[in-house]
């Protein structure tokens, strides 16, 4: 058995941050974790992780508060340590640790993360009552599945400042007490940090980061809806869903173009994730969850306040924080309304969080099609289409989801990479391959392998004459990693030294390094080649048609020698 503690579980939190000339009560011993005392609920009295830590309810208190100033002050808290606060205790005003120490078994310690899929799964699937979601949510073994899931997403921290490794380290002593508040209706999210993201097509994007136990406890909270949501959305909708994503919607987007409907109604909603009405979100989410705890839950969190990145503390009357596990599956559900909408009208189409294309026969259709819509979504969903975005275009002339759409006259329609995702890994590899690197020429690559990866495994579903246009990339690529060998080398004479060393011959190894030209023309010539050539590149660096290649091309089983055969 465990030996009961009287230790602080909050180290290293301040209780108060002052952002400007505002003050925003943001941590967990205000806002996320109020302290209970020793109430137990009736659920959890017979639970040891709540008897683990029913003494170890102390006073936090800071003794010093964190001056930040501006936008500056609110980005320095990404990087604050422990060490930085100076933490009191009503019992203990020295601070520190109390003598005695908690002691957790093996078992006890490691729980978090022997909790298998399959045994979530099941108890998910065992207790599935729309009455009773909030003992879902509180269950052992969903808020461990959950925080299992925001360590490895990992993310930067709140407001408060305290990262996801503190909080992974302090799980034993948090689930109980995360649970008590839970049940008993206490539960008060942080606020929600500000942080405006560039867009590629010029803008920015507001992302909004809560706290590390406000994101575990959202986790908790998507888990125990989702089972109840997913069986009401529609199969044309993508975003954010299990064993869906853009290569579904690609794909059913072909199938309706193959269909004859060549017409695309291509429908942009302005700023959603900033303007869904709260009302009519918690009046859909009352029709599916009857337990009021769950939709209080959901209220305290979407009326969390927001400072922004100047300081200011802001109100929040709609939309949801784009930025927190729980608010793809709020999108759906608003969204949801739209899809069988189009469904009861006869409409094929294809929705991805807020991007929706239409697919219809004709122009004309499909401009009756946009003003119906565009009606329905301002009068119903009091949501805005951005007209600078929305249009009724050809199949080529759509870039939905990184991909583009060509006719073929003998395979049909075919998926080719968008001109907006080629210009966009061409500027990423660029900013990954500058000529003035001073780190090594691995660490350069394999930087480039993990994008390149990532990319080819996303944009797979391209058909082979789609990927006609990556070989210049590749190549490209080649050379601005020989032309920082070059810059690296500095000199002449130790440019020469390291061609020969590498594979090149001493002539042209020469003509290379003593070139009058700059080292752009330097990293084409002949000895470069030599010292760096495709064998080279192919051992060392991943390019984006082999990882094409990987996805779709057979694998060819290794050649054995022929064996004789003797007929009697």
């Amino acid at each position: 058995m465990c030996v009961e503690a009287q230790r602080p579980i909050f180290r290293g939190v301040h209780s108060v941050v002052r952002t400007g000339n505002r003050e925003s009560a943001s941590s967990y011993s205000k806002r996320s974790l109020p302290i209970l005392g020793d109430q137990v609920t009736r659920s959890e009295g017979n639970d040891p992780w709540v008897r683990l830590a029913e003494k170890s309810d102390d006073l936090v208190v800071a003794s010093n508060r964190v001056k930040a100033r501006g936008a500056k002050g609110i980005m320095k808290m990404k990087t604050m340590k422990p060490e930085q606060l100076s933490m009191v205790f009503a019992d203990n005003p020295k601070g520190g640790q109390s003598e005695e120490t908690l002691v957790l078994t093996r078992e006890e310690l490691t729980r978090l993360h022997k909790t298998s899929d399959k045994e979530f799964e099941d108890f998910m699937a065992a207790t599935a009552d729309r009455g009773q979601v909030m003992e879902r949510i509180t269950s052992e073994i969903n808020l461990q599945v959950a925080l299992r899931k925001v360590v490895v997403n990992k993310g930067a921290p709140g407001v408060d400042g305290q990262s996801v490794k503190e909080v992974e380290q302090d799980h034993a002593t948090l689930v109980p007490r995360l649970r008590r508040e839970l049940l008993a209706g206490t539960y008060q999210p942080g606020d929600v940090r500000r942080v405006w993201l560039p867009k590629p097509g010029g803008g920015q994007r507001g992302l909004g980061i809560p706290n590390v136990i406000d994101r575990w406890v959202q986790q908790a909270v998507l888990q125990a809806l989702e089972p109840i949501f997913e069986p009401t959305f529609h199969d044309s909708s993508h975003g954010f869903r299990r064993e869906r994503g853009a290569q579904t919607a690609i794909a059913q987007a072909r199938t309706h173009l193959q269909a004859g409907l060549t017409t695309i109604v291509d429908i942009d909603l302005a700023k959603f994730f900033d303007r869904v009405n709260h009302q009519r979100l918690m009046s859909k989410l009352a029709e599916k969850v009857q337990d009021k705890r769950v939709l209080v839950l959901i209220g305290r969190m979407l009326k969390a306040r927001v400072v922004m990145p100047d300081g200011a503390s802001v109100a929040t009357d709609e939309g949801t924080p784009q930025g927190g596990p729980l608010s793809p599956l709020l999108s759906n559900v608003v969204l949801n309304e739209l899809d069988w909408e189009l469904e009861r009208r006869g409409l094929r189409f294809v929705r991805y969080a807020d991007d929706c294309n239409i697919f219809v026969a004709s122009p004309r259709a499909g401009l009756r099609v946009m003003e119906k819509v565009s009606q329905f979504l301002e009068k119903r969903l009091r949501l805005s289409v951005n007209t600078e975005k929305s249009a009724v275009r050809k199949p080529h002339e759509v870039h939905f989801l990184g991909f583009r759409f060509s006719r073929n006259r003998e395979k049909g329609w075919l998926v080719y990479l968008s001109e907006k995702a080629k210009n966009r890994i061409k500027d990423r590899l660029k900013e990954m391959t500058p000529r003035t690197w001073g780190q090594s020429l691995e660490a350069c690559m394999k930087a480039i392998n993990t994008y390149i990866q990532g990319w080819g495994a996303y944009f797979r579903i391209c058909d082979e004459e789609g990927t006609r246009s990556w070989k210049p990339i590749d190549a490209h690529v080649r050379r601005r990693i020989r032309a920082i060998v070059i810059r690296q080398q500095k000199r002449p004479r130790f440019l020469f030294r390291h061609l020969v060393r590498n594979g090149a011959s001493e002539g042209k190894a020469a003509k290379t390094a003593w070139s009058s030209r700059g080292v752009w023309h330097k990293s084409a010539r002949f000895g470069t080649h030599e010292a760096y050539s495709l064998a080279w590149f192919k051992d060392h660096l991943k390019s984006l048609i082999g990882e094409w290649a990987k996805h779709n091309l057979p694998v060819l089983p290794a050649a054995s020698e022929p064996q004789l055969t003797f007929a009697f």
